[in-house]
This record gives C-alpha cells, sequence and structure tokens, in this order.
C-alpha cells in the first residue's frame, strides 16, 4: 500500500493505493469535506489528477453542502433533548432511578428511564441499541418488498454506526451494510439507500448506468437524497 498527499484543483487530495483494488474510488467525508481517492497500486498519477480536475464543480458542490448542513450538538440524554426517530423529532424525558434502562416511545415524547447515576457513554450505547431494534425492525419488513421489486438479494444486510457513509457494499461478498443513524431520518431514506447499495451488485461504480438503476427501482431517489442532505446530522468531533 502507498499512501500520499496531493494538490490537485487547490484541494488537498488523500491518494491511497492498494494492490487489493481494480478500480479507482472517490470520497468526500464529513464534516469538513476531505477528499480522498483509492486507487489499484499501479494506476498512473496523472490519470488520478486528471479524474479529479474532471470532476471538480461535482467536488466543490458536495463540499460546500457538506460544510453548510447543520449538526447536532452532542446528546447528553438529559430531560428536554430532542432526539429523531423516522424523521420525526421527539422530546426526551429522562426518568432516574429505575433498575433497568428501559425506552418507551410516546406521541410526542420519548421516555427513557435509567439507574441513578448512570453514565451518558451508558446512556448513550442503550439508546444506540434501541435505534438498532428499531432499525432493524424496519429492515426486516423492507428488505423483502426492494428484493421483489429489483429481483435481486444480498447474502447478507448488516448495522453499523458509520461516520461518513450512509451505507456500503461489499460485492465480492454480496454483503451490505447499513447506517444506524438511518433510524432518525424518513424511512424513505432508508429504501433509497438501502436500493442505492443494491445497485452496486449490478453496477459497481457510479456510473450513468448505476444512477438510471437507482431512478428504475427508486423513481423517488433525489428527494429521498435531499432530505438527507437538508435534516441535520449528528454531533461529530
Amino acid at each position: 500500500m502507498i499512501s500520499r498527499t496531493a494538490l490537485i484543483g487547490g484541494i488537498e487530495v488523500k491518494i491511497t493505493k492498494k494492490s487489493t483494488l481494480k478500480n479507482l474510488y472517490i470520497r468526500i467525508n464529513p464534516p469538513k469535506g476531505n477528499v480522498t481517492i483509492s486507487a489499484p497500486l499501479h494506476y498512473p498519477d496523472d490519470d488520478i489528477s486528471l479524474f479529479v480536475l474532471k470532476k471538480l464543480p461535482e467536488i466543490n458542490a458536495v463540499r460546500a453542502r457538506m460544510r453548510s448542513q447543520s449538526r447536532q450538538t452532542k446528546r447528553e440524554f438529559i430531560s428536554g433533548e430532542s432526539h429523531y426517530l423516522w424523521g420525526k423529532p421527539y422530546r426526551l424525558d429522562v426518568a432516574v432511578g429505575t433498575k433497568k434502562y428501559s425506552i418507551e416511545k410516546m406521541p410526542n415524547k420519548i421516555l427513557f428511564s435509567v439507574p441513578k447515576g448512570a453514565s451518558t457513554a451508558n446512556k448513550e450505547k442503550v439508546f444506540n441499541e434501541w435505534y438498532r431494534s428499531e432499525l432493524k425492525r424496519v429492515l426486516q419488513s423492507l428488505i423483502p418488498i426492494v428484493e421483489k421489486r429489483m429481483n435481486l438479494s444480498a447474502n447478507e444486510y448488516r448495522i453499523k454506526n458509520m461516520k461518513t457513509r450512509w451505507g456500503t457494499c461489499n460485492i465480492d461478498k454480496k454483503r451490505i451494510w447499513i447506517n444506524l443513524q438511518l433510524a432518525k431520518k424518513p424511512i424513505e431514506c432508508l429504501e433509497y439507500v438501502l436500493v442505492h447499495e443494491m445497485v452496486h451488485l449490478l453496477e459497481a461504480n457510479h456510473t450513468h448506468k448505476f444512477h438510471a438503476l437507482v431512478g428504475k427501482y427508486y423513481p423517488a431517489w433525489k428527494d429521498a437524497k435531499k432530505t438527507l442532505e437538508k435534516m441535520p446530522l449528528d454531533y461529530l468531533k
């Protein structure tokens, strides 16, 4: 593996070359829009520079949008905080002094019962496990619908708390990862990400054909993508 940093078109780009890669990949990482390139070991440097320069208008647009998108402040899991579930904000009501942790969703608030002396880290861990159970519940209903629509399935669907991507697809293993944070977004955003990752099993890269396939299997994908870009993101150090 070879790593280096280059200034291309006025943007600092971290380039990593690996012998295990077959294609070139570009990623723009939140919250500041840092650009990374992953490429095959013997991919020419001039071709990488040319690729970035051709993509420069799109890169700058994504970086500007990423830097302007609002983020929540760090959650302390105390009464009065706002916590999202499926796109709707709920007021958190914390009850202290119970023997066990429990979470109950009500019409406009979430009741969070915690033991006395519960740390913020433990409360966050319990809350994330609750989000995981919610996401798993909805995915169990959504996956068969999408698989039938696309006449396609992955070998595995997993959930992971990711900082920079809504989902990923391991094409060789046919394994799809879904970001835990999607439990906080409207369900149509989850469906869009699921379709997007499954399309990678048909078309590896983000080509015109790729986006055409996403549109075929989820026509409202642009609206869902805009929703993801407008909603406040989680706190990130």
